[in-house]
């Protein structure tokens, strides 16, 4: 049993960090981004042992990204009350500049993973980063839309688990998956249009 607590340790510390994590993001606590910056900074190691080099590289972004979402939540206040950043949809106008930055993400990123890295699955990891960078881009805008992106993100990452025996990843992000529908449904409540 402690060897395999000792092989698995960080996977199980980041996973109980990512349920806390998602906890927060479906109440819309600014408490999240703290949680965001700490729980990728570990990840790190972990995707890079397991040779997702893109998950390992989407993780610094996550951390460098999670400063900017606790900024923008803490201090980007609405024009006319001073309040809070309130749930929104997100325009229109940006839809296409969302698919857009998918497409070129996935390609950018499937491109550098099949031109210098032995990535077990280029494909997969690259689409999850294109569609994982935008997710947090919305969720830092407090987009409800966000939750669609981290829908389609974690369905992938799950294969992505499954194909390189990361078992509790594997779970968690299920587990994401039943949040972010949740979290949809809710945030949607709480939305204004």
């Amino acid at each position: 049993m402690m060897e395999y607590l000792t092989a698995h340790w960080l996977e199980i510390v980041t996973t109980a960090l990512g349920l806390i994590y998602i906890w927060l993001e479906y109440k819309a606590s600014i408490w999240l981004w703290a949680v965001g910056i700490v729980m990728p900074a570990m990840q790190v190691w972990l995707y890079w042992n397991h040779g997702l080099y893109a998950f390992a590289g989407l993780t610094c972004y996550y951390t460098l990204a999670a400063v900017y979402g606790l900024a923008v939540w803490k201090y980007k206040k609405t024009r006319k009350s001073h309040q809070p950043l309130p749930i929104v949809y997100m325009p229109r106008r940006l839809y296409g500049v969302a698919a857009a930055s998918i497409l070129v993400l996935w390609g950018v990123t499937y491109y550098i993973l099949l031109s210098f890295t032995d990535s077990p699955t280029p494909v997969l990891e690259s689409l999850t980063n294109a569609f994982s960078i935008i997710g947090l881009w919305a969720l830092s805008r407090k987009f409800l839309e966000q939750w669609l992106f981290w829908i389609v993100a974690n369905t992938i990452s799950c294969v992505v688990y499954a194909m390189t025996d990361m078992p509790y990843y594997f779970l968690l992000y299920g587990l994401y998956n039943v949040i972010a529908v949740a979290g949809y449904f809710k945030w949607k409540r709480e939305a204004k249009k």
